[in-house]
């Protein structure tokens, strides 16, 4: 891959403001400072942990205002007006303040811009949907790095993209292959501009609905990376996708199932017979080669295998790496054998859809562990997939009260426990596993974790470092 291109001098280019010392914005700063840029960092908080890292980050040439909210007193207080505006996925892009700035004539963006911009040279494979993406990404990365090719991930999950391009980008620095990037809907709202070379659409189902409005408006957030993609691969098994393939001019179908049992209009790439992923001319590898559990992970694995042909991958090579793939955090991951009893933690299941595929994938009886900030949506599927897989369930955090009337109003027929948090849902589950005989006891929250953690990975580690400590 060519070198980094040469940056311009700093004083030919725009004032930027970056709103928010989280990981995404202190990268968005890095980057655009290293790029030459002038930079205001905002942060409404304070505090001394802020305070040292304002100082490291003054050092760096970037100006740090702490204590400075988003509104429109912070920018009229600035003594440059900036030319852009970057705000992170977390800040609603319909915020009135970034409405205010757009309407006074400066650009309102996205984190993910910077990065893009910086990576004009490097192809993307963009990875978007409800659920699966976060798996898909990571099969991707590990698909494309056992082949000997420089493919790190980046975005939502990993390192922000914008730190993955500032540490590319020194001097002496090899430019990647690819960089193999999970979207998630509101990265994907705030960055129109994103092109990937490849785009993924695993899975839609309603899902971040208090941000979006509406599925319509979440669906067509996410299909406008597809249609900006130069080849777009879908998941023919997703009900959402499938009734509206016939949408599409061009896009490139996978399914888990049986090539017979798609309907008409829809010619796959890959699908699943007689125990091989097949395309039109044969088969292609094992369908077994991925040990994860679960249907949805057939669909995860073919999704990945259809990008690897693209780059050029070997079946073989292919079906090799998946039988080394480990599994994803936090995605089902299965963390011991204690006493005849397997424990799963699933903390990446953030919604009732993800939390019933996990119920799916995995045999019963199971402890169920869920709870935490609690979202829009149907729960219907998942507890009735409760009444069937779950023994008993422990309830914890926020959404304990809510989940407790949801159960008693489907009749859910097992044991229902309430705890404060983890340190005293763990316990709980190990002794209602063993009084019900289960054999496993599964995290899998069907909430958002933002009432107790900062994300779902600190959800996912707490809980792993309570089972590990039994």
């Amino acid at each position: 891959m060519s070198a980094a291109p040469a940056q311009p001098a700093r004083s030919r280019l725009a004032p930027v403001a970056v709103v928010g010392m989280g990981r995404s914005g202190v990268g968005a700063a890095r980057l655009l400072r290293s790029r030459g840029h002038a930079v205001i960092l905002l942060e409404s908080r304070g505090g001394e942990a802020l305070e040292q890292q304002a100082a490291d980050l003054r050092a760096e040439g970037i100006d740090v205002r702490l204590h400075a909210p988003l509104a429109t007193e912070t920018f009229a207080r600035l003594e440059t007006t900036p030319a852009v505006v970057i705000v992170s996925p977390g800040i609603r892009w319909d915020h009135p303040v970034l409405d205010q700035l757009r309407a006074s004539g400066i650009a309102v963006q996205g984190e993910m811009a910077p990065a893009w911009e910086a990576t004009a040279d490097v192809p993307w494979i963009g990875i978007t949907g409800t659920n699966g993406k976060t798996t898909v990404t990571h099969l991707v990365h590990h698909l494309l790095s056992a082949a000997g090719l420089d493919a790190p991930l980046c975005g939502n999950v990993g390192h922000s993209a914008a730190e993955l391009a500032l540490a590319r980008q020194g001097a002496g620095q090899r430019r990647p292959d690819w960089l193999v990037v999970e979207l998630s809907s509101y990265q994907i709202e705030q960055s129109p501009e994103l092109a990937p070379a490849i785009g993924v659409w695993t899975t839609l189902t309603p899902d971040h609905l208090e941000r979006h409005g509406s599925v319509d408006s979440y669906r067509a957030i996410k299909r406008r990376l597809l249609e900006n993609s130069q080849l777009r691969i879908l998941n023919a098994d997703d009900a959402d996708l499938r009734a509206r393939a016939a949408s599409w001019d061009h896009a490139t179908w996978i399914s888990a199932g049986p090539r017979s049992a798609l309907p008409a209009g829809i010619e796959p790439l890959l699908w699943i017979e007689e125990g091989w992923v097949r395309d039109r001319n044969g088969p292609l590898l094992a369908a077994d080669a991925l040990a994860m559990p679960g249907a949805h992970n057939r669909q995860n694995m073919l999704m990945a295998v259809a990008v690897g042909l693209q780059a050029a991958l070997e079946p073989q090579a292919m079906e090799a790496a998946l039988r080394r793939f480990p599994g994803v955090p936090h995605r089902l991951e299965r963390i011991r054998d204690w006493h005849g009893i397997t424990w799963y933690n699933d903390s990446k299941a953030t919604n009732y859809e993800a939390a019933e595929v996990a119920l799916q994938a995995l045999e019963g009886p199971l402890v169920v562990l869920a709870g935490g900030q609690s979202k829009v949506g149907d729960a219907s599927a998942w507890l009735a997939q409760l009444q069937r897989q779950a023994a008993a369930v422990v309830l914890y955090g926020a959404a304990r009260e809510e989940f407790t009337a949801l159960l008693a109003g489907s009749g859910y027929g097992g044991e229902v426990r309430q705890t404060e948090g983890l340190d005293e849902a763990v316990p709980t589950a190990l002794k209602l596993a063993r009084q019900a005989g289960c054999s496993g006891v599964l995290l899998s929250p069907a909430c958002a974790s933002f009432d107790q953690y900062s994300d779902f990975e600190a959800r996912g580690d707490h809980f792993r470092r309570l089972v590990l400590a039994l």
